[in-house]
């Protein structure tokens, strides 16, 4: 199987090219990549666990979705793409913000990301792909900020940086 690539893009989102996505992670080069917060009519946001086979991050907590868009792919196709991939759903998606990153891994990955952040509404329950995710919950926007307080060892280092601009961003957007 070939290995997936992800877009290159300098900081004005403008791709510049395409690389495997294990050498971008190896080098760090700034790639496009986004985030999906399903939240439900009790302001809850669906979480994933990561699997625990997963190459970094396993079993860490994080948001419902994130990868990265395929050349010629929109950030909302992408999105939809990959919440049905991993959490067994569709709904509609609709894109907030983007920002910039990095995150260093333990295992000498790092993360450098020009990252679109998405939001979708359902109340259902995910089907969720056991190769991507481990376990999903519900949980109130304030209790995931308390949480990551007192316990920031389970969840993913992008998702702090990525769930500190979320919630901001609602505090000034009332959705």
């Amino acid at each position: 199987m070939k290995e997936e690539q992800v877009i290159l893009v300098n900081e004005k989102d403008e791709p510049i090219g395409l690389m495997n996505k294990m050498e971008a992670h190896e080098k760090a080069i700034l790639h496009r990549a986004f985030s999906v917060f399903i939240l439900n009519d009790n302001n809850e946001v669906m979480l994933q666990q990561r699997a625990q086979h997963k190459y970094h991050s396993p079993l860490l907590w994080t948001n419902t979705c994130c990868s990265h868009q395929r050349a010629g792919e929109t950030n909302i196709q992408a999105g939809k793409r990959r919440l049905y991939e991993e959490m067994g759903f569709e709904v509609d998606l609709k894109e907030l913000f983007h920002f910039i990153y990095k995150a260093p891994f333990d295992n000498g990955l790092t993360e450098h990301e020009l990252d679109h952040v998405m939001i979708g509404y359902s109340n259902n329950e995910p089907f969720i792909n056991p190769e991507e995710v481990a376990s999903w919950k519900w949980m109130k926007i304030e209790d995931i900020k308390d949480d990551m307080i007192q316990n920031p060892a389970e969840y993913t280092v992008w998702f702090k940086i990525i769930f500190d601009e979320f919630y901001h961003y609602l505090e000034d957007h009332k959705l």
